[in-house]
């Protein structure tokens, strides 16, 4: 009896350690399971976020949602969009966004203050249009953006026809606050340039009878650069006070009249080759095929424009009004204002 009472507890031992396995093995699996989800989730959630700055001015809005578009329907990266306007403008931009297919795009809605520029800007009859305020956001990028190390800031009048994440991935040489694409980069252009007259040199946009000009030391036949496309290290344009720089420049040329939109055509173009002279990064330059609104006749080849990765219609001639080239490109990422307030020029067509 003893020997049985013995081999009976042997058993029973036997069985509680075999539900204990398996109740273990259910467990781990579980778990396993769990922490695999979870896993999942938090690599989506550090997927990194490419921030995209765009401002949206009342009389172009449609601009700004035409260039969200095409960002948004050419890529599979995170992208959040700030979308950049004057507190009048608020409530417009929300609508635009929320009751057309913009609606699934991850975006916040950014109040510039026009009064940071007050004391800084030299009124110029020449092109008034350059003088609107949120020509100048691209000043204040880290009063705008928080939380990014690396951003993207875009002028409205662009469409890009590229992956974001290509633009993104640019390189910024270690000590520089931003990169940007060069006016003399691209043998493709130089005819676009010398048949319209534009400038691509410093001379174009500084005033070198100017002695503070002078004093910077900057040959006149430097090759300037277009900063309707920044790519921007926050860390580094804070540590060098980029945006206190700009500003000294801005109210110098309040007092001395060191440049103006007659020369270059940008007032805002004019204190960024000032500060980032010999200090900035340069980007694919198919990743800024400009001057489309330079001219109404002067046209780049169809097959040249497919190849580009953005096309930036700088100038007056824009591609929602008339007369305009290549309209057809912008059109096609046009997105109708749900207001009716946005409406299209093209010449009583």
């Amino acid at each position: 009896m003893a020997l049985l009472r013995k081999i009976n507890q042997i058993l029973l031992f036997l069985l509680v350690l075999t539900i204990c396995v398996i109740l273990y093995k259910k467990a781990y699996k579980v778990s396993t399971l769990k922490n695999e989800t979870d896993d999942a989730e938090d690599s989506e959630e550090m997927e990194e976020e490419i921030p995209v700055v765009v401002c949206a001015a009342a009389g172009r809005m449609g601009a700004a949602m035409a260039a969200i578009n095409s960002i948004y329907s050419n890529t599979d990266a995170n992208v959040l969009f700030y979308v950049v306007g004057l507190r009048n403008t608020l409530s417009h931009i929300r609508k635009w966004i929320e009751q057309s297919k913009l609606r699934e795009i991850k975006f916040k809605i950014v109040e510039f203050n026009p009064m940071v520029l007050k004391g800084k800007i030299r009124p110029d009859t020449a092109r008034p249009e350059l003088l609107q305020p949120l020509n100048f956001v691209r000043f204040y990028l880290p009063l705008l953006i928080h939380k990014h190390e690396k951003v993207i800031y875009l002028d409205d009048d662009i469409i890009v026809q590229g992956d974001i994440q290509e633009l993104y991935d640019t390189k910024l040489m270690l000590g520089h606050a931003a990169a940007f694409s060069d006016d003399c980069d691209l043998p493709s252009t130089h005819e676009m340039v010398r048949s319209a007259g534009m400038q691509n040199t410093y001379m174009g946009f500084l005033d070198y009878r100017k002695k503070a000009i002078k004093d910077l030391g900057i040959s006149p036949g430097t090759c300037s650069f277009n900063p309707g496309v920044i790519v921007a290290n926050m860390t580094e344009w804070k540590h060098q006070r980029i945006t206190k720089q700009l500003e000294k420049w801005m109210q110098r040329n309040v007092a001395e009249n060191l440049y103006s939109s007659s020369l270059g055509g940008g007032v805002a173009t004019s204190p960024m080759l000032i500060v980032f002279y010999g200090k900035h990064s340069h980007i694919n330059p198919m990743w800024h095929i400009r001057h489309l609104g330079w001219s109404a006749d002067a046209r780049y080849s169809e097959h040249f424009l497919q190849e580009a990765k953005l096309l930036h219609w700088n100038g007056r001639h824009k591609p929602w009004d008339f007369p305009s080239v290549h309209p057809d490109l912008w059109e096609s990422w046009f997105i109708p204002d749900p207001s009716g307030k946005f409406k299209l020029n093209r010449g009583g067509s």
